[in-house]
């Protein structure tokens, strides 16, 4: 039996999410997230299952095809259940709270997430992938929905009465307030990201291995602001790794999700648009570390694969590649000898072969995952044209391949983490775009003309009348009241943007959307900020998260935004509520600081204190502040702001404190300013740069 819409098909045909739209075949008799299917669960008495995945999802396709195509599966949850379909990328808010009961319920978490709740959302039961029989002592999904109507049927008093317990569970907060923003807890940080270094093959922990660009943020800030050679040799350590590994595709460029062994050689296949935003960073901060043209050879590659498949016509990216082409994982990805020999020729083919460890036998399943690990990286760069060479025509030859599915939803969020990650390279890369291999029309700045494309994207699609942001746009078509992370993704790319151009326009749609993030999503009485607006729908719980993971959490970006914009706008207010945020997560983060490195930086600046930096004059007229800008960017300092006062209405209505820094003597002129206290103005760069190069 099947229950559809029209022909073949369910009521998630209607919907534009393309996980949702993976499932519209399934004979599950599935709903979106919405009062109808809660309305059907209290007339009908049942329970509701939760379903919570993403499309570029392994594990969700491995249940998809156990479960939700089998015709069995079908039946039990068409009687006995309400069935809903949740993307996790589009509805964070419900993940999160599920997820949390998850965790709290059975020590881990992942995707799919597996959830039973009441028709008032109250959780019963959670996990993650269930096979669809049970085997090796773990239940599998049709004996675990059989136990759950028994249980609702026969004893559904009880279950209610534990579901309440659990509700008080997971709503029980902390209130020690107890941290102190002090050197110590930074230097845990340090001393517990250490001790989880592998200094034999880069990275921290075990398999599986995830980037986490964040703590190579923290790692570079470190070495920085103390000096630590050791801190910047584990990020090195890390970076090289990485990109030497089969977790970076060394033919189309572009990272993978995570590897799963310690070594990083065999991917997850999976492609996320923010790690590669975020390792872009990442990437370019090694090289403005060490400048050491590897980090700029990855850097490039990197760029010209989000361009190529990530990247649409409007100047928007994309979401995600998904690890699996005709059902199996990897495949677009891989390699025999033959083929390479095929493509190449055999002089080339066996060359290359060697240079990227491809063998007859294969190291993963017959074929070759290509790698860097038995060889230094100097070897590619020694013959760069030959190597992009080979690459291009294997390149041409995996096109033609069956592709991944490619998750074309354009998510505000993650966006933002690109505008930010190409605006920030764009200081320290667009000298060499001229030079490069990779980068076609190398006259321009192609890092910045994507990241203000971008920008401009989110401007006329994703934003709201009343100044707020949605979550995502897809065929012409935006859902969902922008989250937390949205409104902190977007405010940090468009600081680093206007950093990066000194456009005031950015700084005021910052300052707009960091204000609007207050109103909507402050928590009043114990500080931080809630995953949700006061405007959304009210779940079981309103999380506030601070925990990094795989990506910053939002308000550790949002700590961070609220001290940058304190210094460009001159509003100390908002230094005050970064501070708030530290102290509403204290608990948290004095426990294991190591599993907070973004919101480090923000400590970092705060005890380093602030330098700020105004150059009165315009911009567009004085080549001498722009070579001053230029220096200013590759000084190896940190927790400068830099403003341009050019006079302007915007910028002057922004900041009122400028009118009194204007241009003395008809020059450029330079005001420094540490902790709220200026020098005198400088009207000579040189004298300038030499205070500069001095400060500690």
């Amino acid at each position: 039996m099947s229950y559809t819409v029209q022909g073949n098909e369910n009521r998630l045909a209607r919907e534009k999410s393309p996980y949702l739209l993976q499932h519209k075949n399934n004979p599950v008799d599935w709903y979106p997230w919405g009062k109808e299917a809660f309305e059907r669960a209290k007339k009908e008495d049942k329970p509701v299952f939760l379903s919570i995945g993403y499309s570029t999802c392994h594990w969700c396709h491995v249940m998809e095809k156990e479960s939700f195509e089998d015709e069995e599966v079908a039946k039990i949850l068409y009687d006995h259940f309400i069935a809903i379909k949740v993307d996790r990328e589009e509805r964070p808010d419900i993940d999160a709270v599920y997820m949390d009961v998850c965790q709290k319920t059975t020590g881990s978490g992942g995707w799919p997430l597996s959830v039973f709740i009441t028709h008032d959302q109250k959780p019963l039961f959670a996990g993650t992938y269930f096979s669809k029989r049970s085997m090796y002592g773990r239940i599998g999904f049709v004996d675990l929905l059989t136990n759950i109507h028994t249980l609702w049927v026969e004893n559904k008093a009880s279950l209610l009465e534990k579901s309440d317990a659990l509700m008080e569970h997971i709503q029980s907060t902390s209130h020690d307030h107890t941290l102190e923003i002090n050197q110590q807890v930074v230097d845990r940080a340090y001393e517990q990201l250490k001790a989880d270094f592998d200094v034999v093959d880069g990275g921290f922990g075990q398999a599986p291995k995830f980037p986490t660009p964040h703590n190579l943020f923290f790692l570079f800030n470190y070495y920085k602001v103390h000096g630590s050679e050791e801190a910047l040799t584990m990020a090195e350590k890390t970076l090289d790794a990485m990109f030497k590994g089969g977790i970076y595709d060394h033919i189309g460029g572009g990272f993978s999700r995570y590897a799963t062994d310690k070594k990083w050689l065999v991917p997850h296949f999976e492609k996320m648009l923010y790690d590669n935003a975020l390792l872009m960073k990442a990437y370019t901060m090694g090289y403005h570390a060490t400048k050491k043209p590897r980090y700029k050879y990855v850097v490039e590659h990197m760029f010209a694969y989000l361009k190529r498949d990530m990247m649409q016509e409007q100047g928007a990216f994309y979401s995600a590649e998904d690890a699996d082409s005709e059902g199996v994982e990897g495949k677009f990805y891989v390699f025999s000898k033959e083929e390479i020999l095929q493509v190449l020729g055999k002089q080339d083919g066996e060359r290359f072969c060697q240079l990227y460890d491809a063998t007859p036998s294969g190291n993963f399943e017959g074929n070759n995952i290509l790698n860097l690990l038995h060889v230094g990286i100097e070897d590619i760069l020694e013959d760069e044209e030959w190597v992009n060479g080979c690459k291009n025509k294997l390149l041409a030859y995996r096109d033609k391949r069956v592709r991944p599915h490619l998750d074309d939803k354009i998510l505000t969020a993650w966006n933002g983490l690109m505008i930010g990650a190409l605006a920030y390279t764009s200081r320290y890369m667009k000298d060499f775009t001229k030079d490069s291999h990779v980068l076609e029309n190398q006259h321009k700045d192609l890092y910045l003309e994507a990241a203000i494309d971008t920008a401009a994207f989110i401007k006329e699609h994703l934003s709201k009348e009343d100044g707020g942001l949605y979550v995502r746009y897809r065929h012409g078509e935006v859902k969902h009241e922008g989250f937390l992370d949205d409104y902190a993704f977007m405010v940090w790319g468009l600081i680093e943007l206007y950093e990066t151009t000194f456009d005031p326009l950015y700084l005021q749609w910052a300052t707009d959307l960091n204000q609007y993030l207050i109103r909507h999503f402050w928590d009043d009485e114990k500080g931080g900020f809630f995953l949700y607006s006061s405007d959304s729908e009210t779940l079981i719980t309103r999380p506030k998260e601070i925990y990094d993971g795989a990506i910053p959490s939002g308000n550790s970006v949002a700590a961070l935004n609220l001290l940058k914009l304190s210094r460009l706008t001159g509003d100390v207010t908002l230094e005050h509520k970064a501070k708030e945020i530290v102290s509403a997560f204290a608990h948290q983060v004095n426990h294991y600081p190591r599993y907070h490195t973004f919101l480090m930086q923000t400590l970092i600046i705060l005890m380093k204190g602030s330098r700020d930096i105004v150059v009165a004059g315009s911009l567009e007229d004085m080549e001498s502040i722009k070579a001053l800008i230029h220096q200013l960017h590759h000084l190896d300092k940190d927790c400068f702001t830099i403003l341009i006062n050019d006079g302007s209405d915007t910028l002057l209505s922004l900041n009122p404190s400028l009118k009194d820094k204007g241009v003395m003597k008809d020059k450029p002129t330079i005001y420094l300013c540490e902790n709220h206290v200026c020098r005198a103005p400088i009207t000579d760069i040189d004298e300038a740069m030499d205070i500069l190069m001095n400060t500690k």
